[in-house]
């Protein structure tokens, strides 16, 4: 699942031992099983398309109170999330970290507050894709059913919940399997699961207690933005951008990726401000950001500096893959949720010709 995310919002947690231990031995039981069973049917299109709108507008109308449990590769956290929707659609919700640094994130609509409470900073920023669990499809413009076969499998409970279970299965190899279980009365996303070669799980964030159909407490949300007004505030801001007209391309033969934005952004480390300083240390890249409607990756174009060390090479944590390379005076770095191939395919599409100068 794409899930793209600036790294104010990310935070390293680590839970009690007996019960990360106990949740994940439980979840990979609970995977082993699935893999093993076999397909009841695969959906018929109207069905398929049908059932992942539920998905994704659930995430977005539920009221919904509860606790994700993260897994990525051998990393877990944990957070408690917050959900309301009121008789205009208009949504407010709150994440928080249960372990760790204390973290917290605020959104309301598409504004979203990110706040650090030993800097007592607060990040602004806008987020365009509303694809993070429990939401689900990242874009309208490539159809995932073109992309990907969607079954039924057998029903199972998660979080005490009764659930439809799907499994997407892509075309090709350019992008992981992906497994979900969905509330069957709401289609509220319990579990998700990013599935590697033989159905080996990379990734997965599941609901461990979750309460849907709460009332709502908005007011508590829009009082802790309000709350932080008073905090060093740094606001995000995205420029449009053409990468072409910087002479820059991007080459790549997979089926499916559409780009859906090309901005020019700030990106760092954000830390605790000093006299005489801005809040944090940030500096400009240009982003691509590709998608198939249900995973995507982001390329980064910044030139080369002194202040920021870099080197060529690859790297993964579950199922982000991560490829960093130098074209010129300048690192190209692609992120994505999806095979390490698709990652330095991307990665070696990318060109540069310096413009020409009018």
């Amino acid at each position: 699942m794409q899930k793209g995310r600036s790294s104010a919002n990310a935070a390293g947690v680590r839970g009690k031992r007996g019960l990360s231990r106990s949740f994940f031995l439980a979840l990979c039981l609970t995977a082993a099983a699935a893999t093993a069973q076999p397909s009841e049917n695969t959906l018929n299109r109207r069905d398929a398309t049908a059932w992942l709108n539920k998905i994704h507008r659930a995430a977005q109308r539920e009221n919904y109170v509860g606790t994700l449990i993260y897994q990525r590769g051998s990393v877990m956290h944990a957070s408690r999330i917050q959900h309301y929707s009121d008789l205009t659609n208009n949504e407010y919700e709150r994440l928080e970290t249960l372990d760790g640094k204390p973290r917290e994130v605020l959104r309301q609509n598409d504004v979203v507050h990110s706040l650090i409470p030993e800097a007592k900073l607060v990040v602004i920023e806008k987020q365009e894709a509303k694809d993070r669990f429990p939401a689900l499809l990242a874009t309208t413009k490539s159809d995932v059913l073109d992309l990907y076969d969607m079954r039924k499998l057998a029903a199972e409970r998660v979080a005490g919940v009764e659930c439809e279970v799907f499994a997407l299965e892509p075309h090709d190899t350019a992008r992981y399997a992906v497994r979900l279980w969905a509330d069957k009365n709401s289609g509220l996303l319990m579990r998700a699961q990013t599935l590697g070669e033989g159905g080996k799980v990379l990734e997965q964030v599941a609901f461990s207690q979750v309460d849907i159909g709460v009332p709502s407490d908005k007011q508590r949300i829009l009082g802790a933005i309000k709350g932080a007004s008073s905090w060093n505030r740094y606001e995000v801001t995205y420029q449009p951008a053409n990468i072409a007209d910087e002479g820059w391309s991007i080459n790549t033969p997979l089926k499916g990726f559409q780009k859906i934005r090309e901005v020019r952004r700030p990106l760092g480390e954000l830390r605790a401000p000093t006299p005489g300083s801005k809040s944090g240390a940030m500096f400009e890249v240009l982003q691509v950001v590709y998608s198939d409607g249900l995973t995507g990756l982001s390329v980064f174009i910044e030139p080369v500096s002194e202040q920021r060390a870099r080197r060529e090479g690859v790297a993964s944590l579950g199922a982000t893959q991560v490829v960093v390379r130098r074209v010129n005076d300048f690192w190209v770095t692609v992120v994505g949720e999806v095979p390490a191939a698709t990652v330095k395919q991307f990665a070696a599409g990318v060109e540069y010709r310096p413009p020409k100068v009018h």
